[in-house]
């Protein structure tokens, strides 16, 4: 296992391989596996995202002063161990597993996918929670943030430049109010909870080929469902901004009420459709609308 780690932080297994160094005792060292399904066959995209993560653990381990050959990383996908899938009854990808050096394992050496994500940083503290082994993940520089943001102050500086004789738009309440409107949205659709847990975008079954988008559990949830709802918010927002114009405007009285109508409209449909995500999520209703 020492000779192989040497070569690569994440032991790539087959059926024989698992059987030999996995499940055959007695073992003096854990194994956390991560079971996968990563040929483009399989069109299992949260398994490529979540093997980049798990790269990132195994190599902030193998290059830190946790290194040690009481814990080791390997993977097993569909294509190479599908006996190791039906060893353990196992029909879905991916799914992190420790196998301890004593004994079986237990519940909690499932990792909760759908709860805590797929980032390096969650999968380090179920490692330390299992293992004793504390890894400290060391990402590789990714300077897309800082340049992106030293763009962004570049045109707005540019901007406030050329308009130097003119800045009354920073006094523009309409302005200020649309700003804080898409922060208030971006931050209640749960966005910051997608940073700090590292959901998957979407969950995909290798077997029947069914992608959901909406996650069945009111403890978690997908980047995309994240957008979905703020795009519903953003939709019943816009309603309750026509209602309110349509009520206190002084243009025409035809068009006023073509905006009561399309808010009454826009507030209506989009309301019941989270509704309809809530009461799926918290009360295990099915949801066919966003489930394909």
């Amino acid at each position: 296992m020492m000779e192989w780690t040497s070569k690569r932080s994440v032991i790539r297994m087959n059926g024989d391989k698992f059987r030999r160094f996995v499940k055959a005792p007695p073992r003096n060292y854990s194994v956390v596996i991560m079971f996968t399904a990563l040929q483009p066959q399989r069109q299992c995209g949260v398994c490529r995202q979540a093997d980049e993560e798990f790269q990132v653990l195994a190599n902030s381990w193998r290059y830190s002063s946790a290194f040690t050959n009481k814990v080791f990383f390997a993977s097993v996908d569909f294509d190479e161990g599908s006996d190791v899938f039906q060893m353990l009854n196992m029909n879905s990808a991916p799914t992190f597993l420790h196998f301890p050096s004593k004994g079986k394992p237990r519940r909690s050496d499932t990792y909760e996918l759908q709860v805590r994500g797929f980032a390096a940083e969650q999968l380090a503290r179920w490692v330390a929670d299992r293992t004793d082994v504390q890894i400290r993940v060391i990402r590789p520089p990714n300077y897309a943030g800082p340049l992106l943001l030293g763009f962004l102050l570049a045109v707005i500086g540019g901007l406030a430049y050329l308009r130097r004789n003119n800045l009354e738009f920073l006094f523009n309440k309409n302005c200020w109010a649309f700003s804080a409107l898409c922060f208030v949205l971006i931050m209640t659709s749960g966005q910051m909870w997608n940073h700090i847990r590292g959901p998957p975008y979407a969950h995909k079954n290798p077997s029947t080929g069914q992608v959901s988008y909406i996650h069945g559990s009111s403890q978690a949830q997908f980047v995309a469902e994240t957008h979905i709802v703020l795009l519903f918010n953003a939709a019943v927002t816009m309603g309750i901004v026509l209602l309110c114009e349509a009520a206190t405007s002084d243009i025409d009285i035809g068009k006023r009420k073509i905006m009561c109508v399309a808010g009454m409209v826009l507030v209506m449909l989009f309301f019941s459709w989270l509704l309809s995500i809530f009461r799926a999520k918290y009360h295990g209703y099915p949801y066919s609308f966003l489930i394909n």
